[in-house]
């Protein structure tokens, strides 16, 4: 009987020797798994966080344009959410770079528009409002109800797109008027020597409305309804934003500006 124990107990002994490592080796290889993954991949972590830093920058920029948007209500007065958007993000840009003096008033030509609606745009930043919305004429060599082609050549008798900041007011053929400076390279930075401003005239207006299928066109300027003219350049002289905006790919993806 003792040696029929023993020989038990030794193979007893056997079998937990032979099992214990089994178990201690699976233990080992179910904690080296995760390790192994984790150590495996960090530059796609860290470059799908800057993606997500940038994404967020730039959705937060459309949730403000978005709710500002509602908050004033522009849908009602015709103005289009890309061509705001657009304009709040140039705006804020220039701002921030110090090209803008006066950041209480952002002005929006949309010449995503009919000529025949109201597409110029004085808004109030600091009180959220629309302060003036009344019609605008664009280049005659721009199109004709809708504005099409843009340039920054002289005598193209087209509009130019893009950013400008206003600047001094004089006297002129047609009354009184506003000089602005395009602030964007190759795009309206030749509104000066083109002679491009903002001016009253006749041919733009609800009067006109009444005996033209359409409203008159510039040669180039973004000229208002004369008896419009004072209260806008009274608004908007000596250093505010002014943006005009038509959804022309080529101008967006240039932009400096926008692109910034």
């Amino acid at each position: 009987m003792k040696r029929t124990y023993k020989k038990m107990s030794m193979g007893v002994l056997l079998c937990f020797l032979a099992v214990s490592p089994v178990m201690k080796s699976g233990a080992a290889e179910e904690t080296k798994e995760p390790v192994t993954v984790k150590s495996t991949n960090p530059v796609p972590v860290f470059t799908s966080l800057k993606a997500i830093v940038k994404k967020s920058k730039a959705q937060k920029l459309a949730e403000e344009a978005m709710d500002l948007y509602n908050v004033m209500d522009l849908k009602s007065y015709g103005l289009s959410m890309p061509a705001f958007e657009y304009a709040l993000k140039g705006y804020k840009y220039l701002v921030e770079k110090g090209k803008i003096m006066k950041n209480e008033v952002l002005s929006i030509c949309d010449f995503s528009q009919s000529s025949r609606q109201k597409r110029f745009y004085v808004i109030d930043m600091v009180e959220k409002k629309v302060l003036i919305n009344t019609f605008v004429a664009h280049g005659r060599k721009s199109g004709g109800e809708f504005a099409k082609s843009f340039s920054n050549s002289p005598e193209s008798h087209k509009s130019s797109l893009g950013f400008y900041v206003t600047s001094n007011t004089y006297y002129g053929s047609h009354g009184l008027s506003l000089k602005i400076e395009g602030l964007e390279k190759n795009i309206n930075d030749k509104a000066d020597k083109r002679n491009i401003v903002i001016h009253g005239s006749n041919y733009v207006g609800e009067d006109y409305l009444k005996y033209a299928a359409m409203n008159g066109r510039s040669y180039g300027c973004p000229a208002l309804p004369a008896g419009e003219t004072e209260e806008v350049i009274e608004t908007i002289k000596e250093g505010t934003c002014l943006f005009i905006y038509h959804p022309t790919r080529s101008y967006i993806t240039k932009s400096k500006v926008l692109n910034g």
